[in-house]
């Protein structure tokens, strides 16, 4: 077990580089799969959701060379067999191996995926686009058995735009017979970086970006390399945490448009930011005002940067209001910012955060990914010595945190336990 030793209220200078997104890489190496001839994806984070879909690739007999950040993958002749459960079971994003694996060879058994404990995660929508293509799903003891003679394309009208639905159906699709429409699509940056390396490979997909996404299917995929964005969830988390400690802190390899909600929301609130074509500049803000936010899908509030908000809420004076509209359980992180002296009520889906409170070292858990970038924005902003257990979950999906907060001024460490 890890954790992350803290000593907070440090001011910090310098330049913080963005990795490649998470949320793109995930799907990206799943995509693989899909092409019969090797394929290279560059700026991959180094992150523990990387190794744990490595893992499921190496599983599955496909070669693989990895230099770090570039990876090349040959998944040409894998072995199409069963995905056990105690690796699915390490992510979320390990059911994008369930799609890559139907949409080529018609066939799939695994176990349902795992992931960050944020509330209901359903695979229906999934499973409903899989159904709309020709397929068959067995269900029994949380493992799937998918089969299709052939899958045709067809109209896809998912419920709500999720991504991960929109990811798979994507997948399922490409090597189908005839033409397929998506929906109510997913219209997150992350669909356009696999869609775009899709293309690459001679797929036919159009429209990503909107709400309704064509794909004609094709017979083969060959060779192609993509640079995966950069990660805009991580962006935004760096610069929340410049608003607050920031002199001169510069955020680099940033896409603002795809952090656009977060920066208006942080003008809204008086912080002293800077934004150019690439990068960000962030100052501590001293005289931060309460907000009110909502969540939503892309273009909207990013969910994913919820959590890490209401960390800078805490110094915001006035009552901010946040409104998760996503998951129903993504409020862990309140009861241990409540433990280091912040403010905070939960009522239903919405939270009430009175500020500007003072925060505290403590001793306290990363519930789930964006709670411990929560947590870890709360220690640097916090008097005295933070203690942060569990913080695996940190490190699936920030590439060298530690490094890259201790080069602009951070005093934090990472222990063994």
């Amino acid at each position: 077990m890890k954790r992350i030793i803290i000593d907070g209220n440090r001011e910090l200078k310098g330049t913080i580089k963005i990795s490649g997104a998470k949320n793109s890489a995930v799907a990206l190496i799943p995509a693989s799969i899909l092409c019969d001839e090797e394929v290279n994806i560059n700026n991959v984070p180094n992150i523990s959701d990387i190794e744990a879909l490595e893992e499921i690739l190496l599983y599955l007999n496909a070669k693989i060379d990895r230099k770090d950040n570039k990876i090349i993958i040959d998944a040409s002749n894998i072995d199409n067999k069963e995905i056990p459960e105690e690796i699915s079971k390490k992510l979320r994003a390990s059911y994008y191996f369930m799609s890559a694996l139907l949409g080529k060879y018609k066939h799939v058994e695994m176990y349902f995926p795992g992931g960050c404990n944020i509330g209901k995660r359903p695979i229906d929508q999934t499973l409903k686009g899989f159904r709309a293509l020709g397929a068959t799903i067995v269900e029994e003891d949380n493992k799937y058995k998918i089969d299709a003679e052939e899958l045709i394309g067809a109209e896809i009208n998912l419920d709500m735009p999720s991504v991960g639905a929109t990811v798979n159906a994507i997948f399922a699709s490409v090597r189908a017979k005839g033409v397929t429409t998506i929906n109510n699509a997913a219209k997150e940056p992350e669909i356009n970086n696999i869609a775009d390396f899709l293309n690459k490979m001679g797929a036919k997909i159009e429209g990503v970006g909107t709400s309704t996404i064509t794909i004609t299917g094709v017979k083969h995929l060959h060779k192609a390399e993509i640079d995966v964005i950069p990660d805009r969830i991580e962006a935004g988390t760096y610069v929340i945490i410049g608003t607050l400690l920031g002199k001169n802190l510069k955020i680099d390899n940033v896409i603002p448009e795809h952090i656009e909600s977060l920066l208006d929301k942080l003008k809204e609130a008086n912080a002293n930011i800077e934004i150019f074509d690439n990068y960000v500049i962030t100052n501590k803000s001293n005289n931060l005002k309460a907000i009110d936010v909502i969540t939503k899908g892309y273009p909207g509030f990013a969910t994913d940067l919820q959590q890490p908000l209401t960390a800078l809420l805490t110094q915001c004076k006035g009552i901010s209001h946040l409104t998760e509209t996503i998951y129903e359980n993504r409020f862990n992180n309140v009861e241990y910012l409540n433990k280091m002296g912040s403010n905070i009520e939960i009522n239903n889906r919405t939270i009430n955060i009175k500020g500007k409170t003072k925060l505290y070292g403590e001793i306290v858990k990363a519930t789930d990914l964006r709670a411990g970038a929560c947590m870890v924005i709360a220690g640097l902003i916090a008097e005295g010595r933070t203690t942060i257990e569990d913080i695996d979950h940190v490190l699936r999906g920030y590439e060298n945190i530690i490094e890259k907060l201790s080069n602009v001024g951070a005093k934090i460490t990472k222990e063994e336990i």
